[in-house]
């Protein structure tokens, strides 16, 4: 057999020999026998780096004297670090860097401490024999995660085979079984059904993390680790083993193509990946771990169809592969097949009750649906398998969001944070609910941190300046306009509220700039024009003013706002039919729309259109009654009709309202006209008042 690497006896001394040879026939041991086994022989590896923790894992695989040696992965212990052995006992003990031995050309090395102490040693099985469906065990130390809360934490994982190939992968990895591993396990033993260690444990699957859209992605379902036949061979020494004959292989079998499709997939290579299952499902057409592994290389290139159709073919050959139909689910929610999604997450929850990410998916696919309640459902059920399953939260949070149950959202916001702190997608949407509930000071503080975490979060930066908004600060609400801004130049809605800013401090210039440039990135943006409007008005630019409105109107004829100011400024204009028609349109289009109800009365009274007039303000007054305008103007229209006292009972309710005495100068700011400020004139001589 050609390898690409050959390693070197000299490296790892000649000292070292294994106390087991291989059994020739043994009784399966219960999973309980083989975890005990397992927790006596493996160790955590610490190092540091940077200031911060690193650990993987390793196991004991001979004794000599007070010397122990272990077995790791390479990458688990690369040259330059200060290593510490913790044994099972809890023991700590130093590794002197200088005598790590590392196989060449293979992720392999031996590390060894000094112990009075007696620890138990690893018995090694013929890895040779694990084949497909063999099950097989993984122990070792998780690092610590949002889930993972102490690196002590000893995890011991049943699983299969998936391959075991004849043709070594770069590194010297050949096994590839099916357990669920975690980052910190890497070194740690394979062990058979014996107790048997017959692999080092390398590679974990790093596949099924978040998305951003809150389903746990695609999952291959591979390990790869490094077979001990390997090791052994590769020693080139007498190691106390009697090692079976190695037979004589003229060609490739299927395990190693597929081995080969797993390491180019891990790599991000999937057209390579789908090569080489193709070559595996050549040779084995019932291959349904080649299948399925196929189905997830398309999927990564987002070839769906062809992704769902090599899940079909894995559940055909194994109706009880529940990967597959989870995998299947989540292509079809890739395409929105919500209902196909939610029937393969059932058939996935039906094989494996207790796969967390099945729940989880199953309910971001029923709140894309709106079925808030059943997704609700689906994510306490994922909370109740795994209560450290910070996604599960973060999704729940979002759907009572939703539904308006803003407590709820925050509850789950902030379960998610302590599990999570650097889960930036949860400060910012805790500011969201906060912000909808009006505490803009907390929402503030959530996009602060939101930002803090990660500096480009340009939502952040925009729902921080429209809080600061609310709270009237424009001056930083427009510098979070000018971040998001810079950030992305491109954000519509960014300039559009940098223009209510600039509005709100009266620099109608800039408004108008950025209404002009919200038009530009948008032309159908129709508050911008109405917007920019305004501020024309404001500047006394009324051609312009009613240009903008004429457009906001000609993209949306149903937009009450638009009819409303042109009637305004045609009122100020003094043409008042003109604004008597655009009143109308108001009214017609929103029929509670006081305003325009009120200053169509202002209008029609400069008209002679008394009755009408009054018949509009009593509409107002229906309305609204703690509007002040309407009361004022028809206690003045009464007074002048000749009913005083009702004229000046309503005047004084109007004031009272107001809360301050009028006089003439400021009712012509207001909108009065000639006609309305003559007879109010008059009123204001009354000696009653």
């Amino acid at each position: 057999m050609h390898l690409k690497h050959r390693l070197s006896a000299a490296l790892i001394g000649t000292s070292i020999a294994l106390v087991q040879s291989y059994s020739q026939t043994a009784n399966a041991l219960t999973a309980q026998e083989v975890g005990k086994i397992a927790k006596q022989i493996t160790v955590r590896i610490e190092w540091q780096v940077a200031g911060k923790n690193k650990q993987g894992s390793g196991f004991i695989i001979k004794q000599e004297d007070t010397t122990y040696y272990v077995l790791t992965a390479y990458h688990v212990v690369p040259e330059g670090g200060k290593y510490t052995v913790i044994t099972p006992d809890g023991e700590r003990y130093p590794i002197d860097s200088q005598k790590i031995k590392h196989k060449s050309g293979t992720d392999l090395a031996v590390v060894q401490f000094t112990s009075n102490k007696t620890y138990k040693v690893a018995k090694t099985g013929n890895s040779d024999e694990a084949s497909e469906g063999t099950i097989v065990y993984v122990a070792g130390f998780p690092a610590k995660t949002s889930s993972v809360t102490s690196s002590e934490l000893y995890r011991f994982l049943p699983g299969q085979v998936s391959a075991n190939a004849n043709q070594l992968l770069d590194d010297g990895y050949s096994l590839v079984y099916t357990n669920p591993t975690l980052g910190g396990m890497s070194g740690g033993p394979v062990l058979n059904e014996q107790g048997e260690v017959i692999a080092i444990h390398g590679k974990a699957e790093t596949q099924a993390q978040a998305s951003g859209d809150g389903i746990k992605v695609a999952s291959t379902g591979n390990n790869l680790g490094i077979s001990v036949n390997t090791f052994l061979r590769l020693a080139l020494m007498d190691v106390g083993v009697s090692l079976p004959q190695v037979k004589v292989v003229k060609s490739p079998k299927a395990d190693d193509f597929y081995l080969k499709g797993v390491d180019l997939e891990k790599k991000k290579d999937y057209k390579g990946a789908i090569e080489e299952y193709n070559k595996a499902v050549e040779i084995n057409p019932k291959y349904a771990k080649a299948y399925f592994g196929r189905g997830y290389a398309h999927g990564e290139l987002k070839d769906y169809s062809a992704a769902i159709a090599d899940y079909t073919q894995t559940i055909e050959i194994d109706p009880k592969y529940a990967l597959a139909y989870y995998n299947r689910g989540v292509v079809r929610g890739e395409l929105k097949e919500y209902s196909a999604a939610i029937a393969d997450y059932n058939q996935t929850i039906a094989l494996d009750p207790k796969y967390v990410n099945a729940y989880n998916n199953r309910g971001f696919v029923r709140g894309e649906l709106k079925d808030y309640r059943a997704a609700i459902a689906d994510y306490t059920q994922t909370i109740a398998l795994d209560p450290k399953y910070a996604l599960a939260y973060y999704n729940r949070g979002v759907t009572h969001g939703l539904l308006k149950n803003y407590s709820a959202a925050i509850a789950d916001y902030n379960q998610t944070i302590a599990l999570d702190p650097k889960y930036v997608n949860a400060y910012y949407n805790r500011g969201v609910v906060r912000g909808e509930l009006k505490d803009y000071r907390t929402a503030i503080a959530d996009y602060n941190q939101a930002i803090a975490i990660d500096p480009k979060y340009v939502n952040a930066y925009y729902n921080r300046g429209v809080a600061h908004g609310e709270l009237k600060e424009y001056p930083a609400a427009i510098a979070d306009y000018n971040q998001t801004i810079a950030i992305d130049p491109k954000y519509v809605d960014a300039y559009y509220n940098r223009g209510l800013a600039y509005g709100e401090l009266k620099d109608y210039r800039a408004a108008i700039a950025n209404y002009s440039q919200t038009i530009a990135l948008n032309p159908k943006y129709v508050n911008a024009y109405n917007n920019r409007g305004l501020a024309h008005k404001n500047l006394k630019d009324y051609r312009a003013a009613i240009a903008d409105f004429n457009q906001a109107i000609a993209i949306d004829p149903k937009y009450a706002l638009a009819y409303y100011n042109r009637g305004v400024i045609y009122g100020e204009q003094k043409e008042y039919r003109a604004a008597v028609a655009n009143y109308n349109q108001t009214i017609a289009l929103d029929p509670t729309y006081v305003n325009a109800y009120n200053n169509r009365g202002f209008v029609l009274y400069e008209i002679k259109q008394i009755d009408a007039a009054m018949n509009d303000w009593r509409k107002t007054i229906s309305i609204d009654s703690q509007f002040p305008a309407p009361k004022l103007a028809l206690g003045v229209a009464l007074y002048a009709k000749g009913e005083s006292d009702r004229g000046l009972v309503l005047w004084k309710e109007g004031i009272e309202l107001l809360g301050q005495v009028l006089d003439l100068q400021v009712l012509k700011t207001v909108g009065w006209g000639d006609v309305l400020l003559g007879d109010a004139a008059k009123l204001l001589k009354d000696p009653r008042l």
